[in-house]
């Protein structure tokens, strides 16, 4: 029997792949389709690797780049978030500035794809010149979600409502309550009262409802902020943004909040 030669055999692996409209793949199904050793696989992955025709997402994940985004280093990351976090075995869903994006209300393309996962975050994981970031939600069983479709099948995305909290609540990871407000100019549009409202309630946290109310008032949608107003709750007043001292600053008394900042969206 004729000796099989490990990196032309997975070479042989990778079209297969692709045509079978899959992206990711373990080590050990390189190993088991293509007859190759564990080393084998291992240094012919490496290969691969160094030839920008691989990434390694984990020590035995890996995703295949097909020819037209190798100028790029990777796939786009919405093509495997899916199976990455199978993989990782942790719910999840894409959040903050990369759902906006989504729901077609980036201002700016992100720099990063932003994920939220229970709990605690995790590390950073860099596929190509992609950097994947998770952020730990407290409150993650309390988001809604939809499934948006992707090329490679779908992937789980916050809805318009729990984005829009979640970019409040999160607003230094969301570039500052600036880049917030300029983001839910956009957003608004994708929004509806009563998720809204329904939204808030599941999550409970009055300052949140504070911010996000005062941010629609000054976007002129007055019909959300009045939605949410009845939630403000007691209470004394509180910094509209965390990032700057209270230091003459005004109180809004209508949303119980020293208004230490002046947000105004981009045009």
């Amino acid at each position: 029997m004729m000796k099989r030669h490990p990196r032309r055999a997975v070479r042989r692996f990778l079209p297969d792949l692709l045509a079978e409209g899959r992206y990711v793949f373990t080590r050990r199904e390189v190993e088991r389709r293509m007859h190759v050793t564990p080393i084998a696989a291992y240094f012919a992955l490496r290969r691969l690797e160094a030839a920008g025709e691989v990434v390694r997402l984990r020590p035995r994940l890996y995703l295949a780049v097909d020819p037209q985004h190798r100028a790029a280093g990777t796939m786009p990351p919405e093509w495997f978030i899916r199976d990455l976090m199978l993989d990782f075995g942790r719910p999840y869903y894409v959040g903050l500035l990369s759902a906006a994006q989504v729901h077609g209300a980036a201002h700016h393309r992100p720099q990063v794809f932003q994920v939220a996962v229970p709990g605690r975050g995790g590390r950073s994981l860099r596929a190509g010149n992609v950097e994947i970031m998770f952020f730990g939600k407290g409150a993650f069983d309390r988001s809604r979600t939809t499934d948006v479709k992707t090329p490679t099948g779908s992937m789980r995305v916050s809805d318009p409502e729990t984005t829009a909290w979640d970019l409040v609540r999160y607003s230094a990871l969301a570039g500052g309550l600036g880049n917030v407000a300029t983001v839910l100019s956009e957003l608004t549009e994708r929004i509806d009262r009563r998720r809204l409202v329904q939204t808030a309630r599941r999550h409970g946290d009055q300052l949140v409802v504070r911010r996000l109310g005062y941010l629609l008032a000054q976007l002129h949608r007055k019909d959300l902020a009045r939605s949410i107003g009845p939630l403000v709750g007691a209470g004394p007043a509180r910094r509209l943004d965390p990032a700057e001292p209270a230091t003459r600053s005004r109180e809004d008394r209508r949303w119980r909040l020293i208004i230490n900042a002046t947000v105004e969206p981009e045009a």
